[in-house]
């Protein structure tokens, strides 16, 4: 069983420019939402459960994931948990397990992120874990380090640049790590993936394939040319 948290809930500003009247998980693309794609292809890398973490406009996403299961295109059981404000990434992952006393390891996605294959391979790998991807400037994203199969740094935006890799927003993670959580909000890319490199535990796992964020407007759009060429075109 693939049960996979969406980190959903952020307020999507830089988007605001191009997508203006929906959250940014709701974004148009070729005449349907931007979680239409993303859902399907999570399903068939084998998700067999989903978990949204939501906040803003948490309603809009509640009834386009209601509307998705009504119609039988998201056949698999779908949970939603509303954080009463702005929790982090960690925070709303530790504000989820709470709330849906869930145990054990789970998958965590972004809502905002495309990416090509990975999801087989992190589930297979022991948490914790990260997926890396190769990109050609990781100047917007800050770099990643690797060493003997575990993440063994990351780098600032501010000090990376030219190709390499990025934490490519999935991870395999466990309920045991946030069983301390005192309710106050916190990150992962923050406050735990860099200490867990600096300990060497992290184990990285390196995905081939499609990569792009959705959060800018000039990726927003290079992700509808390409759901709209068939995927014929390059990311």
């Amino acid at each position: 069983m693939t049960h996979l948290l969406v980190l959903a809930g952020g307020f999507g500003t830089r988007l605001r420019s191009a997508v203006a009247d929906v959250p940014k998980p709701l974004a148009p693309v070729a005449r349907q939402p931007y979680l239409h794609y993303l859902n399907q292809h999570w399903l068939d890398q084998g998700v067999t459960e989903m978990t949204y973490l939501l906040h803003y406009r948490s309603d809009t996403i509640e009834t386009f994931l209601q509307e998705q299961q009504d119609s039988g295109s998201l056949n698999i059981p779908v949970n939603t948990v509303v954080e009463p404000e702005p929790m982090g990434t960690g925070g709303a992952i530790a504000f989820a397990l709470r709330a849906l006393n869930i145990e054990g390891d789970f998958l965590v996605a972004n809502a905002d992120t495309w990416l090509g294959s990975g999801v087989r391979a992190v589930a297979a790998e022991k948490y914790p874990a990260m997926a890396i991807v190769w990109v050609p400037n990781t100047e917007r994203y800050g770099c990643v380090e690797i060493g003997d199969g575990h993440i063994a740094r990351f780098c600032e935006k501010n000090e990376s640049k030219g190709a390499g890799w990025i934490n490519a927003g999935l991870y395999r993670l466990h309920s045991k790590m946030f069983s301390t959580w005192d309710g106050m909000p916190f990150s992962l890319e923050r406050d735990v993936f860099p200490s867990l490199a600096e300990r060497g535990v992290l184990n990285a796992v390196q995905v081939d394939g499609e990569f792009i964020d959705i959060g800018v407007p000039e990726d927003y759009f290079r992700f509808c040319r390409w759901i709209e060429s068939g995927k014929k075109e390059s990311l």
